[in-house]
């Protein structure tokens, strides 16, 4: 069953259609009734309109569906004059939604967090990206966050990969975000600042929306998520060119991308798609990073290429770029036991932990060559 603070964070990217900002930090969504699978609420609007109550319905619908809640009983009605006032809106319906063209589209409480996109904020936005699933992105992505946070660096990481979000289960991470004052906070895990899909969504349910949905919700990772104050944001793109890849590029021009590959030829040709896409809306590419290069017996050392030799250093030649490592097969030596235990966090002090600090290391001497 939800939580009140659950169903707020659900609710929370839905706008009010005049205003264009967030009916949870208006306070415009009251009398929350939580049970079982049923959910109770009242919905303030400044339209009533069938039209608009009827799309408003709809994707509080879908958002409570998502999040495995079927059941909604669903009221409407017009803000009281007290409560337009302290919208900041005392003026008529007619007037609001008159003036809603030149009002600011973020969401109140977010709508200082938006300076995390200013170039002027000084955070270094690195998008993990690959052509196909399958790869390893998302572990370069988690432990190059940690690696840069081991090296000092104050790290946030958005899982970007909202259909396979995976972020959380990979570090370990059992609690769900804190809401203070209406703002979302992140998860933090060995130093990194997390933000995932995975922590609003009902464990192996799917997630099916479109692609404007998924922008949508990647912006409020953005506006509505309390980061502070950060020098790398790390973002675990999906697979592929699609919507949410294209999307980053066009919120983040600033941001630089590192592509991951294994050494086998198909793979590295379709990652080849990413790196262009990277390269046509003119975002940097900081390199390749091959993943399962080899598997080293533990033994005597021996390296066996089972995936092939030469994919990663091929891509780098075809995007003009560095090939920044060479991973391993191999998983985390960690015990459940541990209290730092996570299924894919490498220690700093393991083969592949060094080569992640490496690759950290050589990332912030690339990003402080601005």
């Amino acid at each position: 069953m939800l939580t009140k603070e659950q169903l707020e964070a659900v609710l929370r990217p839905i706008a009010e259609p005049v205003l264009g900002r967030s009916l949870i930090d208006l306070n415009w969504i009251r009398n929350m009734m939580i049970k079982e699978d049923k959910v109770s609420l009242t919905v303030i609007s400044l339209k009533q309109d069938e039209n608009t109550r009827q799309k408003l319905e709809e994707e509080i619908r879908f958002r409570l569906q998502e999040a495995g809640i079927n059941n909604l009983h669903l009221r409407f009605r017009e803000p009281s004059e007290h409560e337009r006032q302290e919208a900041g809106q005392a003026v008529t319906s007619n007037e609001a939604e008159g003036a809603a063209s030149q009002a600011p589209r973020g969401h109140g409480a977010g709508l200082e967090q938006l300076s995390i996109l200013d170039p002027k904020s000084g955070v270094h936005f690195i998008a993990i990206a690959s052509g196909k699933g399958g790869v390893g992105k998302s572990t370069v992505a988690v432990n190059l966050a940690v690696a840069l946070a081991r090296l000092g660096k104050r790290v946030g990481l958005i899982d970007a990969d909202i259909y396979g979000f995976s972020v959380p289960d990979m570090m370990g991470i059992e609690t769900a975000p804190a809401i203070e004052d209406g703002v979302i906070q992140p998860v933090e895990r060995f130093g990194v600042k997390v933000m995932s899909m995975g922590f609003f969504i009902q464990e192996n349910t799917p997630v099916i929306w479109r692609g404007p949905m998924l922008g949508k919700m990647l912006r409020q990772f953005f506006a509505d998520v309390h980061w502070g104050e950060l020098d790398y944001m790390i973002l675990d793109l999906p697979p592929g060119t699609g919507d949410v890849a294209l999307d980053v590029h066009q919120m983040i021009p600033q941001s630089r991308e590192i592509i991951v590959t294994t050494p086998h030829a198909t793979a590295a040709f379709v990652a080849a798609r990413a790196g262009a896409m990277a390269l046509k809306t003119e975002h940097e590419v900081l390199g390749v990073v091959e993943n399962m290069a080899y598997y080293e017996c533990s033994d005597c050392h021996k390296k066996d290429y089972i995936f092939g030799r030469g994919g990663g250093a091929r891509l780098a030649e075809t995007l003009h770029t560095d090939l920044l490592a060479q991973i391993p097969l191999g998983t985390p030596d960690n015990h459940p036991s541990e209290p730092d235990f996570s299924p894919s966090i490498y220690k700093e002090d393991t083969p592949s932990g060094y080569i992640y600090g490496e690759i950290a290391t050589t990332v912030i001497a690339k990003c402080q060559k601005d």
